[in-house]
């Protein structure tokens, strides 16, 4: 298995980011909470959303930041997809991949969809190659 890690600069640069949308995001709730406070409004519905969703905000860019300083300082990274060999796979990825039909004898044309035997080679109704 191959694993393709991100590099240790975007990572760098994506944790000063999220460290930054952090700071905004809490000057947000500040911002926030003394508006509703300082007009009476400290517990109506919009405040509780709008605080809700920074307290979303700050979490989100918590995740975010520890993601990108994992990646650009720990020995251990983490990869963002890995590539498997077909002799690696899962055997339930195998079962999909399967090139064989379980329909019986009776299989479809992969062109037209005119029902051919297995044993085709070519399909009778469009010309096309089967196998």
């Amino acid at each position: 298995m191959k694993q393709v890690m991100p590099g240790r600069v975007p990572s760098k640069i994506g944790f000063a980011g999220s460290i930054v949308f952090i700071i905004l995001a809490l000057l947000m709730l500040i911002l926030i909470n003394s508006q509703f406070s300082e007009h009476g409004e400290g517990g109506t519905f919009i405040h509780l959303v709008f605080m809700l969703v920074g307290v979303v905000i700050v979490v989100g860019g918590i995740g975010s930041a520890i993601y990108s300083y994992k990646n650009a300082f720990s020995e251990k990274r983490i990869s963002e997809y890995d590539i498997v060999e077909q002799s690696e796979e899962d055997e339930s990825i195998k079962g999909v991949r399967n090139e064989k039909s379980d329909r019986g004898s009776t299989n479809y044309c992969p062109y037209c969809g005119n029902p051919v035997k297995e044993t085709f080679l070519f399909c009778p109704n469009c010309g096309e190659r089967i196998k």
